[in-house]
């Protein structure tokens, strides 16, 4: 009953939205989207997307909606029709610098790595120089454990911007992968000095402190996150492994299981519960 109770709600708003659209202009759709927006009403503002572009399909101006509409349904959680709509943009404009960042985000997003790094390839090609590109690319190299190529990526950030935050970032994350711990230490503690607000960079140094079994270190990061920040997934899976290398296995199941339970990958969680038995 609730069910269709819904479905009947949902027609009536867009019944509702095509009533008051019906003799609105192609401009007047797309400025009603900015509004419905600014409103946070995500699905009004695709539907006011779409109406324009059904009532002039061969405007020119079509890939700038396709890509806000890419953007909505993506802030929607429909990343499969975010792709359609991002893809039809730059079948319209394939040279256009933000929707190929975009595609590329969701490629990733969606866990498609090799798509996602055409995309960058593609874009750095049309301007080397794209900071957010290169960084981004340059992470993806690390976690394909593509050494040299994440090295040049991270270098060209700081040749393009010798004062980049990204690209110390990166190199902290590299230096921790290669066994580098003193150098990516380093890195992290200079970033840490300037940025004391960002508290990833805590959660990235208590994983490395871990690594290098300063365990009590370790903890007093992650700790610093749950007080002054809303904790994630991997946070409570961090703790979780520094209680059970300090033999607390029932606070670290617990942690494991909040984990699971905010979506982190069952296997590993499994495996981890296995060890705090």
């Amino acid at each position: 009953m609730m069910n269709r109770l819904c479905k009947v709600l949902v027609v009536g708003l867009l019944l509702g939205l095509a009533q008051e659209m019906g003799a609105q202009t192609y401009e007047q759709f797309v400025e009603k989207s900015f509004d419905l927006l600014d409103q946070n009403d995500l699905l009004a503002a695709g539907e006011s997307l779409k109406a324009a572009l059904r009532l002039e399909p061969a405007n020119p101006n079509n890939y700038a909606l396709l890509m806000n509409l890419g953007t909505i349904q993506r802030r929607q959680g429909l990343l499969e029709e975010a792709l359609v709509s991002y893809s039809a943009a730059l079948s319209r404009y394939p040279q256009h610098e933000t929707i190929l960042q975009n595609r590329a985000e969701l490629y990733t997003e969606m866990g498609e790595i090799e798509k996602a790094l055409n995309d960058y390839n593609a874009l750095l090609a049309l301007n080397p120089d794209k900071q957010d590109a290169l960084y981004a690319r340059g992470i993806l190299f690390l976690d394909r454990k593509e050494l040299l190529r994440a090295e040049e990526d991270f270098d060209r950030l700081l040749q393009v911007n010798e004062k980049s935050v990204k690209a110390r970032l990166g190199f902290a994350l590299l230096e921790k992968i290669r066994g580098n711990f003193l150098e990516s230490e380093r890195i992290f503690n200079y970033l840490i000095d300037e940025m004391p607000r960002e508290w990833t960079l805590y959660e990235e140094r208590a994983d490395l402190y871990f690594r290098m079994g300063k365990n009590a270190r370790a903890l007093a990061d992650v700790n610093k996150v749950f007080v002054e920040s809303e904790p994630t997934a991997s946070l409570y899976v961090l703790r979780g492994k520094i209680k059970l290398a300090q033999y607390e296995k029932p606070s670290a199941a617990l942690d494991f299981k909040k984990a699971l339970q905010m979506g982190y990958d069952k296997a590993t969680i499994d495996t981890l519960l296995e060890m705090a038995k």
